[in-house]
């Protein structure tokens, strides 16, 4: 009587992503937060200008903050009751003083956290963002400008469903967001009750007329073609936060277990990575830190990542890390290609 073969110890299997026949993965709680900050403060963009919180009236020649009137205090040199010197000083702590403080404020937190003010309150990048989600589902691709089309599966583990009928969609939301961009940007040049009293009795001025327009058709194409563009080449805003981030090698980045690279490089079905697909400014969040220039530190990929390891007992690859962790971080990648 032979014996019976020897079977082999079963192999376990760590199942990465999702599939149909299990509850897609919530998003995670943080993401839910931003979501809900990147709302609030589209409402502070568009209803600052007519609480007088900021805006600059080009009808009285002054600014309007906190519901305050906002001058340069130039008045007693017009007049002949101060000299050059006096009127200076003025523009100094009226003008320069405010602004550089704030510079300050916006450089200060990007120099430690990153480019936050984009990912997190930005108006601009949530409309990035929802046209992004559009495109999607009209093309399977975020941008026009995309090459190849993203995974057939999110990381939610469920499929991503393409429909060539969402194009209906997305025009109508660029030019709507472009519209409305339009409007509130003259609003903070204009009183907002001229703006919307002529806007809503079909009465605008000549030029309102044109302003609206003009922007209209400019940011529709802008919404429609080159968000990405203008967020990574031309922000000025973004672009010296960017510069701050990477003057201090202690900031928070988007670290990454590289010894467990094999799971996070098959983390969906389809062998492709969640973290890249997700990414709004198209970038590749398992790279090194100088090629994430323009990292929005949403932190979709981190999400994306813990939505797709959610029954890896090693837990995500990605995580933020900070300080020392960031230095290793990037010591890590450094090794690894000196390798």
């Amino acid at each position: 009587m032979t014996p019976p073969p020897a079977t082999s110890a079963p192999r376990r299997v760590i199942p990465i992503a999702l599939t149909d026949g299990l509850a897609p993965v919530k998003p995670q709680r943080p993401q839910r937060l931003r979501w809900a900050l990147q709302g609030g403060f589209f409402v502070l963009f568009i209803l600052a200008p007519v609480f007088d919180l900021f805006r600059y009236d080009l009808n009285a020649d002054h600014a309007w903050l906190l519901g305050m009137e906002w001058r340069l205090g130039l008045d007693p040199f017009l007049a002949g009751e101060a000299n050059a010197l006096q009127a200076a000083g003025s523009i100094i702590v009226n003008l320069f003083v405010p602004l550089l403080g704030v510079a300050a404020l916006v450089i200060g937190v990007a120099w430690r956290w990153g480019r936050l003010y984009c990912g997190w309150l930005c108006p601009h990048f949530s409309v990035v963002e929802t046209i992004n989600r559009l495109m999607a589902r009209a093309s399977g691709k975020p941008t026009v400008w995309e090459h190849h089309r993203l995974p057939a599966w999110k990381p939610d583990g469920t499929r991503a469903k393409v429909d060539a009928r969402w194009w209906g969609i997305v025009v109508p939301a660029a030019v709507a967001f472009a519209f409305l961009w339009a409007v509130v940007l003259l609003t903070y040049l204009l009183p907002p009750a001229e703006v919307y009293g002529n806007l809503f009795s079909g009465d605008l001025t000549r030029n309102q007329f044109t302003f609206i327009t003009a922007a209209t058709v400019v940011l529709s194409l802008e919404f429609l073609f080159a968000r990405h563009l203008f967020c990574r080449f031309v922000c000025a805003v973004g672009l010296f936060q960017s510069l701050a981030w990477m003057g201090n090698k202690n900031a928070m980045v988007v670290g990454f277990k590289r010894d467990r690279a094999t799971d996070c490089a098959t983390c969906l079905p389809d062998r492709q990575s969640a973290c890249d697909a997700v990414c709004p400014m198209r970038l590749r969040p398992r790279n090194i830190k100088r090629h994430m220039f323009t990292c929005t530190q949403c932190r979709q990929c981190i999400d994306a990542c813990a939505q797709t390891q959610t029954r890896n007992p090693d837990g995500p690859l990605l995580t933020w890390v900070a300080d020392e962790a960031a230095r290793q971080n990037e010591a890590g990648f450094r090794a690894l290609k000196d390798h």
